[in-house]
């Protein structure tokens, strides 16, 4: 028997079947620039035409693997080199945005030759969002008026629905936040979203992808203040724009005064140190007395673990609040602050089934540790109390109510006596 290996039978032949993705005809960036460039040029400024030209054109060339390209050329009139100069060798072209007119019309017409082009190829969106990242990385190379039509473009695809507001992350970048590029783009790109849709669908988009937190860094270090952020975009026609920022940090300053202020209770600071702690925020953040009052309340209220059982939660409660009444006496100085305490002990009794029996004898305790006053007890007992556990509440009120009013008629009749 022979040890020699036998040669393994080959397949010889013509294989002529390919495979279906193979079938498009294969493009290089310049090959794939000239159709486009030519296709563009044949359209000249007729956008509908381009439309046209670019539906059909994703049939014939690979759109995928040259998304860029094609953005590229699209806004600029050719491919872009980093900086956003254009390569001196290609093909360009003069059908493009940035040598289009300057007026929202134009641009509205170019939003909707992308909107098409990206709805008919739904592969191209995030190619779509990285080139405008990558465009506004290059502002610092484009003219103004170009930087002006990227603005109203911008703005415009980010109302319709196109592109994500997560695109405006570029315009953190350093060099652009320091020579004033970033927010000189932002105005104009904010002062086209905002007259197509209002300041409530623009806050929203905002929100979404966690950039309401984020405009102030659109100026550098030295100048991120409320105060400077507010002047200009109110000084360039945006004051809803200022408003929103100023209530987002003033939403982001409550919750870290909150958080503080919990850790301050838990260490057991002593009250006089949280008392100026707090002073020094509401008035570096502008946050009023009724506000802060009800954050004090809340951060009270959430420092212990409260007994399950209603006859022994009551009393856990005066005891806690006997400890915290210098801290609330010191931030109800306004009759306002005084009801807002009130209602917020109201919706917290109500909320909190266990507190439902408390709420008398809290109030009493806080009368009486002089922070809240009869007038305001009064005015909540006749007509400023909530809805919530009204019937409740305002019986377990009744008789301290009663006593109240007597003690204030004595009081007055024992002045005119006196008079």
């Amino acid at each position: 028997m022979s040890n020699q290996r036998q040669p393994k039978p080959t397949l010889t032949g013509q294989r002529f079947k390919t495979r279906k993705r193979d079938e498009k005809e294969k493009f290089d960036p310049s090959q794939f620039q000239e159709s486009i460039v030519q296709g563009l040029n044949d359209s000249g400024t007729d956008l509908e035409a381009v439309a046209k030209f670019l539906d059909a054109s994703g049939a014939k060339l690979d759109y995928r693997r040259y998304a860029e390209t094609l953005f590229d050329i699209l806004v600029a009139g050719g491919m872009l080199a980093p900086g956003g100069t254009l390569s001196d060798d290609m093909t360009c072209t003069e059908f493009c945005l940035f040598k289009a007119q300057e007026d929202m019309e134009t641009m509205l017409a170019y939003a909707q030759v992308f909107h098409k082009l990206i709805r008919r190829y739904k592969y191209l969106e995030k190619g779509f969002e990285e080139e405008i990242k990558k465009l506004l990385l290059f502002l610092k190379g484009f003219t103004e008026s170009e930087r002006n039509k990227l603005a109203m473009l911008t703005g415009i695809l980010l109302a319709n629905g196109s592109i994500s507001a997560s695109i405006l992350s570029s315009l953190f970048n350093e060099n652009l936040v320091k020579e004033g590029v970033s927010a000189c783009f932002a105005v104009k790109v904010f002062k086209t979203w905002l007259a197509e849709k209002d300041i409530n669908s623009v806050a929203g988009s905002l929100r979404k992808v966690g950039m309401d937190n984020r405009l102030m860094e659109l100026f550098p270090a030295n100048k991120r203040s409320c105060e400077h952020f507010s002047k200009y975009f109110t000084d360039a026609g945006l004051k809803e724009i200022s408003d929103f920022a100023r209530n987002q940090q003033s939403i982001g300053a409550r919750k870290e005064l909150q958080k503080e202020l919990q850790d301050q209770m838990a260490r057991g600071d002593p009250l006089k140190d949280i008392i100026t702690y707090i002073r020094e925020e509401t008035s570096k953040n502008n946050i009023s007395e009724q506000t802060m009052i009800s954050l004090i309340w809340s951060s009270v209220m959430s420092s212990v673990e409260w007994n399950k059982k209603e006859e022994l939660v009551t009393e856990q409660a005066i005891k806690l609040l006997k400890q915290y009444s210098p801290l609330l006496k010191a931030f109800t100085s306004q009759g306002l602050s005084e009801l807002t305490l009130l209602l917020k002990i109201q919706e917290y009794c109500y909320d909190n089934i266990h507190f439902m029996k408390a709420f008398q004898k809290i109030v009493v305790l806080l009368y009486k540790a002089d922070v809240l006053s009869e007038e305001a007890i009064l005015k909540w007992y006749n007509d400023a109390h909530l809805a919530k556990g009204k019937s409740v509440f305002l019986e377990q009120m009744k008789k301290f109510v009663e006593w109240l009013k007597n003690a204030e008629e004595e009081s007055e009749s024992e002045e005119e006596e006196a008079d």
